[in-house]
């Protein structure tokens, strides 16, 4: 059962069984695209310009999220949400769409991947939702229509310490974690903590033992000696955050506390049960899984995670692929390379890029033909070769297109192109016509072509100071891909 998936979570959870699944763990960030930017930078040792945020922007409106928007009502009336939830939904998109387009690209995204982990979570099983403060209150509502308002448990509060920083506000020093289950029939096994000390003093060891007569009559309260734990939990959680310095952080931009997931995972599952964190990133929550003797299955869609979680986190644990665990997703030839294409062309292109050491544009339309672009120093400036990625049929028209995507970059030296058929010799004609960029005495070519067939063979662009090393420097991981 444990596993690790490369791709799209959203097609992975359409893939997994009804009802296969106890406990759901989830921390989507709101503000995606730094969080991936410093991935990139922290596992590839590259640098990553403040600007790039910009290219990569997951949460701008267009056709893709609004056709999804429209289709919601219809993914709810049949999944048997009530009709009041469906309305909702209408006239919130309709609130959204002008004041808020953001926001509402992001609720798109959210609620049609909700609705999915309702559907694969078991009837006894629970969910927890690590809510960004700028959309947890719209994220609750939508839980609320999907998983019931009776079936809301707690809004937990991670409460945490840091150094402050000046602004015209309290300081923010907590999370908020959205705790649902499926049913009024859920797991749960209660969890202690430390009385405090006026408690402790009130009870010094004995509890109560309340007691009724066969007619329903409370009898007199007997108060008894205890070994008690502590006293249940409740719903504000002091776990302190991850020191720059811990061994525990792996230089990932929004790791949460390993003590945070054992915590979760403790209180809403059994033994051998199964955990899935549909966004797992640097893998707390299967490491959690892993020391906790649970089963587990992580998603990410992007490539440095499911490496980092490999060698940073299960290694560590002496669990070996494929004995004790699978990953899927991750193309180890040319046909699996086209099925994964054929199954989900836009994974495929993050896929290629990132195979080949590049970073991902998120835009899965109006990209100007820039699936992503590979960053590389020249002295202290910073350059880019800019990435196509074709999985279908290609021509000498591509590269034409590809080489004024190059001269209108600015920045940008050079330009790549990937493709899962071999180029024609007029498109290689093409790309010889562009010429050559020098740095240092060496001539790179503008435009480079490799297949998949070539990435798998080894070759790579020819770019300055675009190699990578593995290394482990200060708990931060950077891998060669």
């Amino acid at each position: 059962m444990n596993k690790l998936f490369y791709g799209d979570n959203l097609i992975i959870m359409r893939n997994m069984s009804a009802e296969s699944i106890d406990l759901i763990y989830l921390d989507p960030p709101f503000n995606s695209n730094r969080n991936y930017n410093l991935l990139y930078k922290n596992t590839t040792g590259l640098p990553i310009p403040e600007q790039i945020e910009a290219f990569c922007d997951t949460w701008e409106p267009d056709y893709e999220k609004s056709e999804t928007a429209a289709d919601i009502p219809n993914i709810m009336r049949n999944y048997g949400i009530q009709n009041d939830a469906v309305q909702f939904w209408y006239y919130l998109t309709l609130a959204l769409k002008s004041t808020n387009p953001k926001l509402l690209a992001y609720l798109v995204y959210m609620t049609v991947r909700l609705i999915e982990m309702y559907r694969i979570l078991k009837q006894s099983g629970s969910m927890y939702l690590h809510c960004d403060p700028n959309a947890s209150h719209y994220l609750k509502i939508i839980m609320d229509s999907i998983f019931s308002e009776k079936n809301f448990k707690n809004e937990l509060i991670w409460s945490y310490h840091r150094w402050p920083a000046k602004a015209k506000r309290f300081q923010r020093m907590h999370d908020i974690i959205l705790y649902y289950t499926k049913t009024e029939e859920f797991t749960f096994n209660q969890l202690y903590q430390e009385p405090t000390e006026s408690s402790k003093k009130r009870w010094a060891g004995k509890t109560q033992r309340v007691t009724f007569d066969g007619h329903g009559k409370r009898l007199p309260t007997i108060e008894e000696e205890s070994d008690s734990p502590g006293v249940p939990m409740n719903d504000v959680w002091r776990i302190p955050i991850i020191a720059p310095s811990s061994k525990e952080r792996l230089g990932y931009p929004t790791q949460k506390p390993l003590a945070l997931l054992e915590r979760i995972i403790k209180a809403s599952t059994q033994e051998n049960d199964v955990v899935f964190d549909p966004f797992c990133g640097c893998g707390t929550t299967i490491e959690a899984s892993i020391k906790n003797n649970r089963q587990w299955i992580g998603c990410d869609i992007a490539i440095h995670s499911i490496k980092l979680i490999q060698n940073m986190r299960i290694q560590k644990y002496g669990l070996n692929e494929p004995v004790d665990y699978e990953i899927e997703g991750i193309p180890q030839s040319v046909e699996q390379a086209r099925y994964l294409f054929e199954q989900d062309p836009f994974q495929f292109q993050y896929w290629a890029v990132e195979r080949t050491g590049g970073f991902c544009s998120n835009k899965k339309t109006a990209d100007k033909g820039i699936d992503g672009r590979l960053y590389f120093e020249t002295g202290k400036t910073l350059c880019n070769m800019v990435l196509s990625v074709k999985g279908g049929s290609i021509k000498p028209a591509d590269i034409r297109d590809l080489r004024g995507v190059l001269e209108r970059e600015q920045g940008t030296e050079l330009a790549g192109f990937i493709c899962l058929k071999e180029p024609t010799k007029a498109m290689i004609q093409e790309a010889d016509a562009a010429g050559f960029y020098a740095y240092q005495g060496i001539k790179y070519p503008r435009i480079q072509m490799l297949t998949v067939q070539d990435i798998f063979k080894g070759k790579t662009w020819r770019c300055p100071s675009a190699v990578k090393t593995a290394r482990k420097d200060k708990g931060q991981a950077h891998f060669a891909l």
